[in-house]
């Protein structure tokens, strides 16, 4: 008979052989941007870049520099001032007055059925005159020649959508943690491998990086179908693929880089919002969050306790295969290995975010995000992006009814 320890032992293993086997797949056969030297194309096509930003006075300034450095030869920025309540404005106008490849949009009202966000990148792409658009967060900085790679890479495989996972850069020992173990759980669940398979549904963007060719984009609903979808980037790699877009998800380790967050109770009240992604309600995050913790933690907890050496050497060589992935994904990304190595602590946080951000969701009835409250039933009716299965399309023209009218205020 099994004793406590060891199925708790059994469970881990499994656990970690899932995660484990999709984390290498994932780093095995995603390109790596830094590695690739495509041909470049015949003629440059134009760019544009569509930067929502709201709030961000503090990374601004230099992150659009760092944009403007680049050497692409016909090079736009739209960047979209979300209703900010600091200097963003001014820096955004300032940078404008130097350079007219800059173009200023400043949104000073949000109108009802639509996420800040989107509606900025929706303004932001009404504006964009580009035959490819990036779309990327304000605060994201390139390194020179990322923008002629990855368009390059783009024309030669002629690829519609191409996502790219930024790097991160180091901060403090807990907050890196945590940040080593979300990537690492986001890369072995969301089927990046897939990506570029026709005949699967696996589809995915990222808020960093997300360069679509404007003739694909102009194939689907566009911005409104998913207007109220938290999950912005996702949904938007999802609705490209599901109208025959062309994808691919690249490692975009050192030449895309941000700071994520500036401590773990910043991001803590970041991911708040994560108790309403419209796919998954409260009940099924706390679930998926208290899974992934205890797959994490069933081995060390083993580990501690009494039981048959076959299953302490399994329990003790689960740990090591744990650590061991989470260093390789971590040094893969271009990150420290050392955050890696805290594996039980970044997921006990983690999940610990998760179930709060669940939580505070329903006992609020909504979420706040970029200075305004949604009700959690706009945002399930609003949703448009599934984890598994098909993206959800328009019945038919003008069918995509505005989801309730949102509230113009954060909760206390």
């Amino acid at each position: 008979m099994l004793t406590v320890p060891a199925v708790l032992a059994l469970l881990g293993a499994l656990y970690c052989l899932f995660t484990t086997r999709s984390a290498l797949r994932v780093s095995r056969l995603m390109p790596v941007l830094e590695k690739l030297s495509p041909p470049e194309p015949a003629r440059w096509p134009r760019l544009t870049l569509v930067v929502p930003a709201r709030n961000e006075a503090a990374e601004l300034q230099g992150a659009l520099e760092s944009r403007l450095r680049e050497d692409y030869p016909d090079l736009e920025l739209v960047v979209v001032n979300d209703r900010s309540t600091d200097a963003t404005g001014a820096i955004l106008d300032e940078v404008a007055a130097r350079d007219r490849r800059v173009v200023p949009i400043h949104v000073t009202e949000l109108p009802a059925g639509w996420l800040g966000k989107l509606h900025a990148m929706h303004r932001g792409m009404e504006r964009a005159t580009g035959e490819w658009v990036l779309f990327t967060d304000a605060d994201v900085h390139f390194e020179p020649g990322t923008l002629r790679r990855a368009v390059a890479y783009a024309e030669s495989r002629g690829l519609d959508h191409v996502g790219a996972l930024p790097s991160v850069w180091p901060g403090r020992p807990l907050l890196d943690a945590v940040i080593a173990y979300s990537l690492r759980t986001l890369l072995g669940s969301f089927r990046f491998s897939e990506v570029e398979d026709p005949d699967s549904t696996a589809a995915a963007g990222c808020g960093a990086f997300n360069l679509v060719r404007r003739s694909a984009y102009e194939r689907t609903p566009g911005f409104e179908w998913i207007r109220m979808e938290v999950g912005d980037d996702m949904a938007l790699g999802q609705m490209l693929k599901s109208y025959g877009a062309r994808p691919a998800f690249l490692n975009g380790r050192r030449l895309i880089s941000l700071r994520f967050y500036q401590s773990v109770r910043h991001m803590m009240v970041n991911v708040e919002k994560a108790g309403g992604i419209g796919a998954l309600k409260p009940p099924m995050v706390i679930a998926m969050a208290l899974a992934m913790l205890a797959g994490e933690l069933f081995p060390y907890i083993a580990v501690a306790l009494p039981q048959p050496p076959w299953a302490l050497a399994l329990a003790l060589a689960t740990c090591a295969t744990s650590l061991a992935t989470s260093v390789l994904m971590n040094r893969w990304q271009g990150q420290p290995a050392l955050p890696a190595l805290l594996v039980p602590v970044g997921a006990a946080l983690t999940c610990g975010m998760m179930i709060r951000s669940a939580v505070l969701a329903m006992v609020r009835g909504g979420v706040p995000w970029r200075g305004t409250f949604y009700r959690l039933q706009e945002l399930h009716q609003g949703s448009r992006f599934r984890l598994f299965g098909p993206f959800v399309r328009p019945a038919g023209p003008g069918s995509a009814a505005a989801p309730a009218e949102h509230t113009q205020r954060s909760p206390a």
